[in-house]
């Protein structure tokens, strides 16, 4: 894999990024190899694909931090990396910037809700104070070493409170040096719509299917004003229902032929994880 575009040279460009989004390095490895310029480190898909756990505060730092590293030796293109809440206060959002900026992530999402955090599109969710939230944007801002790293602000304030408590802190996060803004479980398209509006860009927006959110396609989205469209937790999805219904069939009937054309050669799933590649460096080495 070549070298790609950096995330700020991504902004800089006419049109909007759309990025999907997964929880293990296949995943973002199969994003790359499907042409995308960015992938998203979802704690959702984290969460379920790589611990098999809801989204509800149950993983943290340090998990977060080798699933980066890791995903990052098997990708170049620029990884959004879904933060929660920072893990804690100031000082743990301090740690959390910089331990995700040496594993080689391109931007941090920090959100305002209380711990144990749940899943945006969930019920039950609990904000903290303005302030609070704020000053951790402050703090992941002034931790970063590398001015390229973006911090994402993201408010969960929808839901639980309304509109325009959302609108209002999402601009008190950008006062407090938030880079990109980003408002989880906005509810109608007049809604999305407002929010590109009233507040200064760039916006982030998630399409999370059968959440709170509607789907709308990428052009649409685009012409509303907003950058960065995220799929976060499609493919641990669409991974679900085919692999359950592929054990079913598998249980059912005692043999995988079936699904022969659904599924990768073994050809196909070794260049997925780059052996031939591996194989080439190997023999033009021991040529030399």
């Amino acid at each position: 894999m070549s070298s790609k575009a950096t995330l700020p040279e991504l902004m800089a460009r006419p049109g909007i990024i759309t990025v999907p989004g997964g929880g293990t390095a296949m995943e973002l490895r199969l994003i790359e190899l499907g042409g995308f310029d960015a992938g998203y480190v979802s704690g959702y898909a984290t969460a379920a694909a790589v611990y098999g756990v809801p989204d509800v505060g149950l993983i943290a730092y340090n998990e977060v931090e080798k699933n980066v590293t890791d995903i990052r030796n098997v990708t170049t293109i620029p990884l959004i990396v879904d933060c929660d809440t920072g893990y804690g206060d100031v000082a743990n959002v301090m740690r959390t910037v910089r331990g995700l900026e040496q594993a080689g992530a391109a931007a941090l999402q920090f959100e305002d809700q209380q711990w144990p955090k749940k899943c945006g599109h969930m019920e039950g969710k609990k904000i903290e104070p303005v302030e609070i939230a704020a000053a951790r944007i402050r703090a992941a801002v002034q931790a970063r070493r590398n001015p390229d790293l973006l911090i994402i602000a993201r408010t969960d304030a929808r839901s639980p409170m309304d509109l325009d408590a959302a609108l209002e802190r999402l601009k008190i996060y950008k006062e407090a040096g938030a880079d990109i803004l980003f408002m989880d479980a906005i509810e109608t398209a007049a809604e999305m719509e407002r929010m590109a509006a009233e507040l200064d860009g760039p916006l982030m927006v998630n399409m999370s299917e059968s959440g709170k959110t509607p789907l709308m396609p990428v052009p649409e989205l685009e012409a509303l004003g907003y950058k960065i469209v995220i799929f976060p937790s499609s493919m641990i999805r669409v991974m679900i229902r085919q692999l359950t219904q592929f054990l079913t069939d598998l249980k059912a009937n005692g043999t995988s032929e079936p699904w022969l054309d659904r599924m990768a050669t073994l050809d196909e799933t070794n260049a997925a994880l780059g052996l031939p590649e591996l194989n080439e460096i190997g023999e033009r080495i021991r040529a030399a």
